[in-house]
């Protein structure tokens, strides 16, 4: 059965995220304490008590989260080494983005955590600078949701930031245009749900930070992926290292395509998908897409 491996991104983490996995999985506990020397601080500490608001600040949550979906990835190695044998693809949503490049081969762990941590960093700056939110749109369809971004909009930035799936897609821009979606989106009794992230994520607003990652993935060493990873900006799939700098910075500015890439992944024979990491949002997203689609999560 053709396999694909899905990693989450930023708003799937939580209080004592791979704190389970760490102490039980020396493989685990490892990931942690090699991501610890890398970042100068003690990311298990953070991802097992918090507080909250540490851990959602995105210079935090990136680096938790990438980890603590690679400790999943050591306890489904663990615990069914034969799962990744008919793994044909792999994508990640945002930030797992860089998961996927881990599993891959074509980034080494230690040097994707360098390009997030950097990568983390520099949109929380971005955030700071301009504060900005996204917020979901649930059950409305995209005419609907461009029309109601395009009047409130007004003179703040305000763009599509995620196709998610059928129904759900994610609007990201300054503050003063978020709330005035929301408002628009009340008055028309629309549904709508904030995101547990801190600035707006993959809109324009989040210049320079796209500088700065280039900057960061620079200074790493790509290498051949042995399977094909799916990417957001262009839904497509990508094996050759001196493709993935480029998609990586555009990815910050620009809408990812999640619904596309999982109906690309579907047409190309994905049969069984697994989630791994925080969260079971690539779940809900996948079935809105297939609803017979099988899929395992592995939790974090």
């Amino acid at each position: 059965m053709k396999t694909a491996f899905l990693f989450p991104g930023q708003g799937a983490q939580h209080v004592g995220m791979g704190a389970e996995l760490a102490a039980k999985l020396p493989a685990a506990a490892d990931l942690f304490a090699r991501a610890s020397a890398v970042l100068g601080y003690d990311l298990l500490e953070i991802c097992e008590n918090g507080p909250a608001d540490k851990l959602n600040a995105t210079d935090i949550s990136q680096p938790a989260i990438f980890v603590a979906s690679l400790a999943a990835l050591e306890q489904l190695k663990a615990t069914d080494p034969a799962a990744t044998e008919t793994v044909v693809a792999t994508a990640g949503l945002s930030l797992g983005e860089y998961t996927a490049l881990v599993f891959a081969g074509a980034l080494s762990f230690e040097d994707g955590l360098q390009v997030v941590k950097a990568r983390g960093e520099a949109m929380q700056a971005a955030a700071l600078a301009t504060p900005g939110g996204m917020v979901a749109l649930i059950g409305t369809d995209l005419e609907v949701v461009e029309a109601l971004t395009a009047e409130a909009r007004g003179p703040h930035t305000l763009e599509v930031a995620n196709l998610l799936c059928p129904g759900n897609t994610v609007v990201s821009g300054a503050m003063p245009a978020v709330d005035e979606l929301c408002r628009l989106a009340e008055a028309k009794q629309l549904r709508t749900a904030r995101l547990a992230v801190a600035g707006a994520f993959h809109t324009a607003l989040m210049k320079p930070a796209d500088d700065s990652l280039a900057a960061a993935l620079a200074t790493v060493s790509l290498s051949p992926a042995r399977l094909p990873v799916w990417t957001n900006v262009d839904a497509q799939p990508h094996t050759h290292p001196t493709d993935f700098p480029a998609l990586l910075v555009r990815q910050v500015l620009s809408p990812v395509r999640w619904e596309e890439t999982l109906r690309g992944l579907l047409a190309s024979g994905v049969e069984r998908f697994y989630e791994i990491g925080p969260g079971r949002v690539l779940a809900g997203l996948l079935k809105r897409v297939q609803r017979k689609a099988v899929l395992v999560n592995i939790p974090a």
